[in-house]
């Protein structure tokens, strides 16, 4: 826990086009022991959206994540957090943020709500008469409160998680990374729609795909995408699914004029890698073919991150028991 004064105030960060940012390396990378664990990594988290990072075992998620938060010295680089840079001004950045790192710290024979009492008492953005305040509305926030007086060796891993989120929301905060999504995407939609920033790493694509705004891809230790994740998911499938009641017909005209279509059972799949979606549609109107609907199909998460790292197995998991921390 920082001891760093809550009332000076953070600056913003903002890239090339303007956009403010929560976060923001350059030429990052970290070596651990001979090996490059991140390199080179160019991050940027746009403030307000909702941040997954995904990536194979080893793909240095979790040791950026670290990083960011200053809990791990880059071995080159620099980090903004929330305009201010890390690790040398971190003390005076980690109030404004809530972090769960790999697995919450609680004591296994203290209820939740003792635990998190422990927590309040350590938090520079709560001054003593609202710990006990600050406390019960983090439980409600996360659906504990009927289970505050509970042992926390008695939680499921759900409510651990929760509980963990808890104690990152114990105090108004700019930027928070939860651990998962699925049990707190109730949360997390929240936070968003306040305008808080949410990082999450999680193995979960479909959370990912319904929860996050912006996706990082990391494989190997490098940045292989990142950006707005419609666009991702848009970027992967150039094809517009045309619904009409003369699919046949559609598709020879479209042919004739050298686009390649072809008649699917939910209509006609148009290849619009090198034509405009609405040069297929004045083609087809011209010719006397109605048109019910037109949209663009958009790959799913799962597929466009297998095409992205070659890898359709497990995506989380850096083990690195040594250094797992939790940051409030």
């Amino acid at each position: 826990m920082t001891t760093a004064r809550p009332d000076v105030a953070v600056p913003e960060a903002e890239n090339a086009s303007g956009t403010a940012l929560a976060a923001r390396t350059r030429g990052l990378r970290k070596v651990y022991r001979g090996t490059v664990a991140v390199d080179g990594v160019d991050l940027e988290v746009p403030e307000g959206a909702v941040v997954g990072m995904l990536g194979p075992n080893g793909s240095g998620k979790t040791t950026t994540i670290r990083m960011l938060l200053g809990l791990v010295q880059p071995t080159e680089g620099e980090i903004e957090l929330l305009g201010v840079p890390v690790p040398g001004a971190v003390d005076r950045v980690l109030p404004h943020v809530g972090a769960l790192v790999e697995g919450p710290g609680f004591h296994p024979f203290l209820s939740g709500r003792e635990n998190l009492l422990r927590f309040a008492a350590a938090e520079p953005l709560l001054a003593g008469g609202e710990l006990n305040g600050a406390v019960s509305a983090a439980l409600e926030r996360v659906g504990l409160a009927d289970a505050a007086r509970k042992k926390y060796r008695a939680y499921s891993l759900g409510m651990k998680q929760r509980l963990g989120l808890a104690s990152a929301l114990l105090a108004p905060r700019r930027l928070v990374v939860p651990a998962g999504t699925q049990e707190v995407r109730r949360i997390i939609a929240e936070l968003h729609a306040n305008g808080v920033t949410v990082l999450v790493s999680s193995h979960l694509l479909a959370e990912v795909e319904a929860t996050c705004t912006h996706v990082v891809v990391l494989n190997e230790g490098v940045v292989v995408a990142q950006g707005a994740l419609d666009d991702l998911l848009e970027s992967g499938s150039p094809t517009l699914l045309v619904s009409t009641s003369d699919g046949a017909s559609a598709v020879d005209t479209l042919r004739d004029h050298r686009i390649p279509a072809r008649l699917a059972l939910d209509g006609v799949r148009v290849d619009i890698t090198t034509t405009p979606p609405a040069t297929v549609i004045e083609t087809l109107v011209r010719a006397g073919i109605g048109v019910d609907e037109a949209r663009r199909e958009r790959t799913g998460l799962e597929e466009v991150f297998a095409r992205l790292t070659h890898d359709v197995g497990e995506l989380d998991g850096e083990p690195a028991a040594d250094e797992r921390e939790v940051a409030r």
